[in-house]
């Protein structure tokens, strides 16, 4: 599950790391009403007008509608012209980006509507730094990862410079260790106050980071001030689905709006499924064997258009809606049914096909495979059942008959 920027910042905030002051503004009535409280709070002309979506790369997005303005803008007018300049021009922006289609890096070329703007203060600064808390399953511990190239694509830094990088392992028995962030703020060059503000502030988000049960806190960039503060200008959080349940709070700034109606539908009915780019629409049962199903896809030419898990224990409702995501995704050129019977009888997959295909019709390849409990009476209730459906004899062969018809 993903935040907002705001929100990430007002979990921040509530456990005393240090963040900007800014207001959350859905209207462009509300963004002006902003400005003043926090031009006053911070004796700071400057404001940033910030488009609230869950992607990456806003500061170098571009609007559709609008290419000329980007995702993130500073805006400096009140130095000359006053509160007032400064208002004018946040209403000017707020009608400009709610509503329209910001394109980033990370959005792909259909972009995503900007619903929600976060109007902040101006912070005078002195340096630019990355730091993010990330759960590194390959050490089942978070790390700390901190570089110099504050605001840069991380992932570039790494290629590029990945001497820059640094990572600290955080011993879930004591937290991260004094001595290991002020290793981290003597590799970032931080010196005096700096340093101790920054000791201080790593130590507080890896806390939160455990306590919120997060797979990924980013900030990108976090600043220096001219006054040697340290603070998140940025906020990115991703927590633990399975853990959600934990954090009621967190489960309230859940924005669907945000998610692919499919994994809403999907995850509503008791179903793990992710889009992906590919052709062959998968139905299996067991995160394992849809991770195989998927590889072998791969491995004999095709491209996997989602993972979808049915789980051990489906009933033929579940088949049923399964089946009318796959075929709702324009994308999907053939559908492969890869089921191993042991907790999950063939049965109840074959009923789920059929009445799905009866539902919502059939106009792509459909491959079955099933294997194990009441596997007989599976292939009995499809043959008898008069659709158009290819049997396979094992996961490789229906890897190969469905890419090739898919063809």
């Amino acid at each position: 599950m993903k935040i907002h920027e705001y929100q990430a910042k007002q979990l921040m905030k509530a456990r005393g790391i240090p963040v900007p002051e800014g207001r959350v503004a859905r209207t462009p009535d509300e963004a002006v009403a902003a400005v003043a409280p926090l031009v006053e709070a911070s004796g700071n002309a400057v404001v940033v007008v910030k488009s609230q979506i869950h992607a990456g790369g806003r500061g170098k997005g571009r609007f559709k509608e609008h290419p000329d303005v980007g995702g993130v803008t500073v805006v400096t007018d009140g130095i000359s012209g006053g509160l007032a300049a400064t208002e004018s021009r946040v209403r000017e922006l707020a009608e400009t980006m709610l509503g329209s289609t910001l394109v980033t890096i990370q959005t792909g070329e259909e972009g995503k509507q900007v619903n929600t703007l976060y109007v902040e203060q101006g912070i005078d600064i002195a340096r630019e730094l990355y730091l993010s808390i990330l759960l590194d399953r390959a050490v089942s511990r978070n790390i700390v990862m901190a570089s110099t190239e504050g605001g840069m694509e991380i992932e570039k830094v790494a290629e590029e410079t990945p001497d820059k990088i640094l990572r600290e392992e955080i011993d879930p028995a004591v937290g991260l260790a004094d001595f290991q962030a002020g290793r981290l703020a003597r590799g970032l060059g931080l010196e005096d106050d700096a340093a101790s503000n920054f000791v201080s502030f790593v130590k507080a988000l890896s806390s939160a980071a455990v306590e919120l049960d997060t797979d990924l806190v980013e900030i990108n960039p976090l600043v220096v001030t001219t006054a040697g503060e340290v603070m998140a200008l940025d906020g990115k959080m991703a927590f633990d689905d399975n853990a959600v349940y934990r954090h009621p709070d967190v489960a309230d700034m859940r924005d669907t709006t945000e998610e692919d109606p499919a994994e809403l539908e999907a995850k509503r009915s008791g179903l793990s499924y992710i889009k992906l780019d590919g052709t062959i629409g998968c139905l299996v049962n067991g995160a394992g064997l849809a991770m195989a199903t998927m590889d072998t896809i791969k491995h004999v030419g095709g491209e996997p258009a989602n993972f979808l898990d049915v789980g051990g224990g489906a009933t033929a409702d579940q088949v049923t809606t399964a089946f009318g995501i796959i075929t709702r995704d324009p994308n999907v050129k053939g559908i492969f049914v890869n089921i191993f019977g042991g907790i999950m009888r063939c049965d109840i997959i074959a009923t789920g096909i059929v009445e799905a295909v009866q539902r919502v019709g059939l106009s792509v390849p459909l491959v079955v495979r099933l294997e194990g409990t009441n596997v007989e009476l599976g292939k009995q209730i499809i043959n008898e059942s008069g659709l158009d459906v290819i049997a396979a004899e094992d996961m490789k062969d229906g890897a190969q008959k469905i890419v090739e018809l898919a063809k």
